[in-house]
């Protein structure tokens, strides 16, 4: 691969004033903000020197933005190593009008130290893997469930490897460096176990017994993976049909490529990986298209509880309105996919019920329930014409 590669145009717009950008590390965040504020004052805080400077005298931020011009654009990247030159930040914001440009790739220590986000005077955007629109024709379906899509493992010449790293960096400079748990043994552990949940619902329990860890040190672990950035927990939605819903929610980790590398998986996907690692990629294109285009106010899965095989993967809500979504990785369609959304039908204002499989015709059933691909879902967000 050629390094031309990490420079995909990226479907986030910058904001016009000062804004926080979160999202894990290697996702993008500096080469996206380097090649749309060129001319911006920057302070890395991964630069050692720098980072000691001003944690030995934090006044000496404010004395070097002192000389720029009102509206001029400041970058801080990562600054959750950092939070008290925010309070520098919202002095200059105000007396100033400097705009700021704040990078981050976990918001624990922003929320351990009860940092109020500068009380909206920056919005807050999230950055997250590469999606199919933003890679064109080099993006692969079959690469991106293999290896994932964060840029710096999607760029790289050997992204097996790269992969590899990213997750020793994660554990080195996140968790160790940062002093994010006490027992980085028994975190390397939780994580392959973690793995194996993706797409899951959590039973903290048997995750505790697989990780050899107290049920409250998970609970504590996966907090960290989601202040992080690495995953998320998908609620369940009580729907008030004619059943009682589950509410435990669901893990998936942001990438497909992580959630196979901290279980150390390697080598073509399997079919029995391949329908989680769908779903998570799905729930990736919604939280990203949704981070552009307010694709949705919420999102959840739906399941009764009477029956344990019966579900629809995403449920999304907007003003009220609903689309259900199933994910199917099988190649061909068969009817009995339709479980799930024809379950859900009863539900006031569904709008669209939606099938995503492994397969490549896209159809409509007499009942009015779409068969779509997955690239011609990830056509219709990149459209914006999911809503129609």
């Amino acid at each position: 691969m050629v390094s031309s590669k990490s420079l995909y145009p990226r479907i986030l717009e910058p904001p016009a004033d000062s804004f926080f950008l979160i999202g894990p590390r290697g996702v993008g965040k500096s080469t996206w903000v380097r090649s749309h504020f060129e001319g911006a004052r920057r302070f890395d805080l991964l630069d050692e020197a720098l980072y000691l400077d001003l944690l030995t005298d934090p006044a000496l931020f404010g004395e070097e933005l002192q000389t720029l011009e009102p509206e001029s654009w400041v970058v801080v990247d990562e600054v959750q190593r950092l939070p008290v030159l925010l309070n520098e930040v919202h002095r200059k914001i105000e007396e100033r009008g400097l705009r700021f440009a704040l990078l981050g790739s976990s918001a624990r220590k922003l929320k351990s130290l009860g940092t109020n986000l500068l009380a909206g005077r920056a919005i807050r955007k999230r950055m997250f893997p590469f999606v199919p629109q933003e890679q064109g024709d080099d993006f692969d379906l079959s690469d991106a469930l293999r290896y994932g899509s964060i840029p710096v493992v999607a760029t790289a010449g050997d992204p097996a490897a790269t992969l590899e790293a990213y997750v020793q960096m994660y554990l080195r400079e996140e968790i160790r460096a940062e002093a994010l748990v006490r027992n980085l043994a028994g975190f390397s552990r939780f994580l392959p176990a973690a793995g194996l949940f993706h797409g899951q619902t959590i039973n903290v329990s048997s995750l505790a017994r697989d990780a050899g860890t107290a049920r409250s040190t998970v609970d504590g672990y996966l907090e960290i993976l989601e202040d992080t950035l690495l995953a998320t927990r998908l609620p369940g939605f009580e729907a008030k049909l004619r059943t009682r819903e589950r509410k435990l929610p669901k893990l998936y980790w942001i990438d497909p490529g992580l959630a196979r590398q901290v279980q150390r998986k390697r080598g073509v996907v399997s079919v029995e990986e391949k329908g989680p690692l769908l779903e998570g990629f799905v729930l990736g294109l919604l939280r990203a298209y949704n981070e552009t285009s307010d694709l949705y106010d919420e999102v959840s899965y739906w399941a009764p509880s009477q029956a344990k095989k019966l579900e629809v993967d995403f449920l999304i809500e907007r003003q009220l309105e609903f689309i259900a979504i199933e994910v199917k990785s099988a190649p061909r369609y068969n009817s009995a996919m339709l479980r799930g959304l024809r379950a859900i039908q009863d539900l006031p204002k569904l709008r669209r019920s939606i099938l995503l499989y492994g397969g490549q015709r896209s159809f409509e059933t007499s009942d009015g329930i779409e068969i779509w691909s997955v690239e011609r879902f990830a056509e219709a967000l990149a459209s914006n014409c999911l809503w129609r």
